[in-house]
């Protein structure tokens, strides 16, 4: 059962305003677990994605929820469509008040293996598809002085892995825009936020349709977590003034492990990254991929690792009630000290 911790729920009654959020990667996956997030909340939400039938499943759902949905079939590469895509929210909705960048793709390949053009995709969806939502989300929220821009993440902005050198270069250039334009924000005493949702291993359907050298099939790395745990923290980042957020203890392992052994890591990735990407199942080296255009179909947001996807992140309540929980612990310290000293 999913926890609610946030800082203001959006409920359609009375005069509660309605948020406007945008969500980029919407058809499935992350993006399909946050959609869902914020249609219990009754959301107005932009859904952006290029498979308009995963799309259409997801404004449904939206719908059913009691939210209102505008479906955008939208490739985030191409600034011309991702500013259309803004314009025809706010005409459809108004004001913007929340933009999740979640949008990506990857080729699973050794680099000596991939092509230019190869790269050169990954790159212009999964690095310059944020920054063209981002443009796009300032542009209209600078001048009303308010908004949230929330960038999702990965571990793997901090710590890259083998086999996938495209989409971790992408995601580290994310974490390095993302702390310019915060900076930029702040001497200009802006009131728009940004922030950055560093997610851990997850069970969506990237690894059934993401382009693939591998002679097995791909999987993410164990431990591997629900979309849904993502989805909690993105919401909750959403509403929270949180300069960044990672999500699962193993993304606090890798990003604080990468700090104090990358030299030891690399060694250690160098022999389990390649067998900890992929299982023991030969896959189709012909199978569909969704680099260059979706895969037809409403895949939803989980992939084919439900048996061995943790529902709940003991770690996540405890980062988003951080406070609470160190001033327990000092008062547990308190407690203990005066048992020692009774004076």
């Amino acid at each position: 059962m999913m926890r609610k911790y946030f800082m203001r729920d959006n409920k359609k009654s009375g005069d509660e305003k309605q948020e406007v959020v945008v969500i980029t990667g919407a058809s499935a996956g992350v993006g399909r677990a946050v959609v869902r997030e914020f249609a219990k909340r009754k959301a107005k939400i932009g859904l952006l994605a290029r498979g308009i039938d995963g799309l259409e499943g997801a404004r449904r759902e939206v719908e059913a929820a009691g939210g209102e949905a505008l479906a955008l079939p939208t490739d985030v590469a191409d600034p011309d469509q991702v500013e259309a895509a803004a314009a025809a929210v706010e005409d459809h909705f108004g004001p913007i008040d929340i933009w999740i960048n979640n949008a990506m793709v990857t080729v699973l390949s050794p680099f000596k293996e991939m092509t230019p053009a190869e790269f050169k995709r990954v790159t212009e969806v999964t690095y310059l598809g944020y920054v063209y939502g981002t443009m796009s989300a300032l542009k209209r929220m600078l001048p009303r002085d308010r908004g949230m821009i929330v960038q999702v993440g990965s571990a793997l902005a901090y710590r890259s892995i083998p086999l996938q050198s495209a989409y971790c270069g992408a995601k580290h250039g994310i974490k390095g825009f993302t702390d310019s334009i915060r900076s930029e924000l702040i001497h200009d005493k802006s009131n728009v936020r940004i922030t950055m949702v560093q997610l851990p291993a997850l069970n969506t359907p990237q690894f059934s349709w993401a382009k693939s050298r591998l002679p097995n099939q791909p999987q993410p790395v164990p431990p591997i977590f629900q979309p849904e745990v993502a989805a909690e923290g993105i919401y909750w980042a959403a509403h929270h003034n949180r300069r960044e957020l990672s999500i699962g203890w193993p993304s606090v392992k890798a990003i604080e492990g990468n700090k104090v052994i990358p030299g030891l890591i690399d060694w250690y990735l160098a022999g389990f990254g390649y067998s900890g990407q992929q299982t023991n199942q030969p896959v189709d080296p012909n199978r569909r991929d969704n680099l260059w255009e979706p895969v037809p179909g409403d895949h939803g947001a989980h992939g084919i690792f439900d048996k061995r996807a943790k529902p709940y992140s003991v770690q996540l309540p405890i980062d988003l009630h951080r406070g609470w929980v160190a001033a327990g612990v000092a008062l547990l310290a308190v407690g203990i000290g005066a048992l020692l000293n009774p004076r």
